[in-house]
């Protein structure tokens, strides 16, 4: 059979693709069709169901904006919300707006190959379905690859493991189990204290120590649903111009501006509100060490208050980068579970994971017998989903290749070699930095816009330029070597958690309010950095981005 003739495919049905589904085929009304290799919408929300899985994002503002209406209607039950209701309102939105008629589920795109000659990108999926498609966007997300550490013995353990990235839909039973769980990153952080409350016994296995702070998740009041649906378009606003894309600001004053006893009252006045704003009391604690040591050793402090055993507690603050320059986790009880008679941390900075035996998992200083292991240990991030898929571009570049040394990519948008190809929240973009679905909106606004302008214009490709992309990479360093982020040499951000990934910045820490600036005004000069090619298309204005 002759492949299926499209404008456009979209790979993916998180929030991603979803609204960039919504922006071509509602909104253009271009023939559109998303492929989703799970069985529903959701994206990450669909894999990751672990025990504790939750936003780290308020609730009001972890969700689309683009739609005044759909935020009068929706209304959120907490603070932070857990995966089952990230699910209920993704598929609200999947309903509301009629998006399913247009996406395939159960279907994994394997390989897509550029053929110049048509100049359409020529797609297959793991059934053999072909796709013809002008236009590909790819909507993976940037955390939807699972790492699963490669460990000798774990094909011979005889109990059940588990990844939290790929949990079984119907749950996992750890009553009267011996569980150990590796990875103390964000998601072991939320899963411990839920798996604690039911295991048997509950071994937790660190190798890299980490900040966090409170949540103090509560059910949200009538009066801040109310609040929320009366302030939409200025929440929506404050979103649009913080370099977090969060509902609030960073504090115009620097940790030095207040007294000792100042800034510790404001300390406890963050941690007695929890949350990611901790963060935001002060300019330069992303910046400065010395600004950041103080809420550094405020945290520490806690972990010692709070855990009971010193030992434990030593192990917990043993913390060896600036505090934000890995992910900040936010916690529901995740340090009081290590006062439980039935919870163990393990060291295996100090003494290493040597391999999993049939009954357990053994280190350095001997083994450790469990029933279940749980691997908390992420993702391979940012890249991982777009490497998994066969793609080649112009000339035979395999993408593989391209990025053999790193991803070259400019704005996160596109890929010098693949004309055609937009990449939502790609390397090179705010993406795991910010709040995820304001950069989300953003991205698939501009990916619209630019292949409007196209088709208007009757320009028959769109293709970032080596030297803009090369430009733009050193401009993603230049902004995360402006912060403390590269002070975390273990850190995902750089594709440390991955043996043999090449070490590179990947997100652009310049902020999303300035991301977004760059990127309109790239538009508005003719879409400098890219290479416009048809009958009516217009030379490039420069080979470079903006400076």
């Amino acid at each position: 059979m002759p492949p299926t003739k499209l404008d456009a495919l979209i790979i993916g049905a998180g929030f991603a693709g979803l609204y960039q589904l919504l922006c071509l085929r509602d909104r253009q009304d271009l023939n559109v069709q998303v492929l989703e290799a799970g069985a529903g919408v959701g994206g990450t929300w669909f894999w990751n169901r672990y025990p504790g899985a939750r936003c780290d994002s308020e609730s009001h503002s972890y969700c689309y904006s683009f739609s005044p209406e759909l935020t009068q209607e929706w209304q959120w039950s907490e603070r932070y919300p857990q995966q089952p209701e990230i699910m209920r309102y993704l598929n609200h939105v999947a309903d509301r707006f009629d998006l399913r008629r247009s996406i395939r589920f159960d279907t994994r795109v394997t390989d897509a190959h550029y053929d110049a000659t048509e100049n359409r990108w020529q797609v297959t999926t793991g059934a053999g379905d072909r796709y013809s498609v002008t236009y590909l966007i790819t909507a993976v997300g940037c955390l939807s690859t699972a790492n699963v550490p490669s460990i000798t013995g774990l094909q011979d353990f005889a109990g059940n493991w588990y990844h939290t990235g790929e949990w079984p839909h119907d749950g996992v039973d750890f009553t009267g189990k011996r569980v150990g769980i590796i990875g103390t990153g964000s998601t072991g952080i939320q899963a411990i204290p839920v798996i604690a409350e039911t295991a048997a016994h509950l071994t937790v296995f660190q190798r890299t120590a980490n900040y966090s702070v409170p949540a103090r998740n509560v059910p949200l009041t009538p009066e801040f649903q109310q609040y929320v649906r009366d302030n939409a378009a200025l929440i929506r606003a404050t979103m649009h111009s913080t370099a977090n894309g969060h509902p609030f600001v960073v504090e115009d004053q620097s940790v030095f501006d207040v007294t000792d006893e100042q800034r510790t009252a404001i300390f406890e006045a963050a941690w007695a509100k929890g949350g990611l704003q901790f963060r935001a009391n002060f300019r330069d604690i992303t910046t400065d060490l010395a600004a950041n040591a103080t809420a550094a050793n405020f945290i520490k402090a806690k972990i010692r208050q709070i855990v009971n055993n010193p030992a434990t507690a030593e192990k917990l603050a043993d913390i060896d980068h600036p505090y934000a320059a890995k992910r900040p986790p936010i916690d529901s009880d995740y340090f009081e579970t290590y006062n439980r008679d039935t919870v163990e941390l393990v060291d295996v900075r100090a003494a290493p994971i040597t391999h999993i035996t049939p009954s357990g998992i053994a280190t350095a200083n001997g083994e450790y017998p469990v029933d279940i292991i749980v691997f908390a240990t992420g993702f391979d991030a940012m890249t991982g989903p777009m490497l998994r898929i066969d793609i080649t571009g112009r000339d035979g570049l395999k993408l593989r290749d391209a990025w053999e040394a790193g991803p070259t990519n400019y704005l996160g948008l596109q890929i010098p070699g693949f004309p055609n190809l937009f990449t939502v929240t790609g390397p090179g973009s705010p993406s795991v930095l910010c709040n995820m679905p304001v950069a989300i909106e953003q991205h698939a606004e501009w990916i619209a816009a630019c292949i409007a302008h196209m088709r208007t214009h009757g320009i028959a490709t769109t293709e970032a330029t080596q030297a803009a992309a090369i430009e733009w990479v050193g401009q993603v360093n230049d902004a995360a070597n402006a912060t403390l982020l590269p002070h975390a040499k273990h850190s995902w951000y750089l594709g440390a958690n991955i043996p043999g990934k090449p070490r590179i910045f990947m997100p652009y820490a310049g902020g999303m309010a300035r991301y977004r600036e760059i990127c309109a005004d790239v538009a508005a000069q003719g879409y400098v950095g890219f290479t416009l090619a048809g009958a009516n298309a217009s030379p490039s204005p420069s080979a470079t981005g903006p400076g």
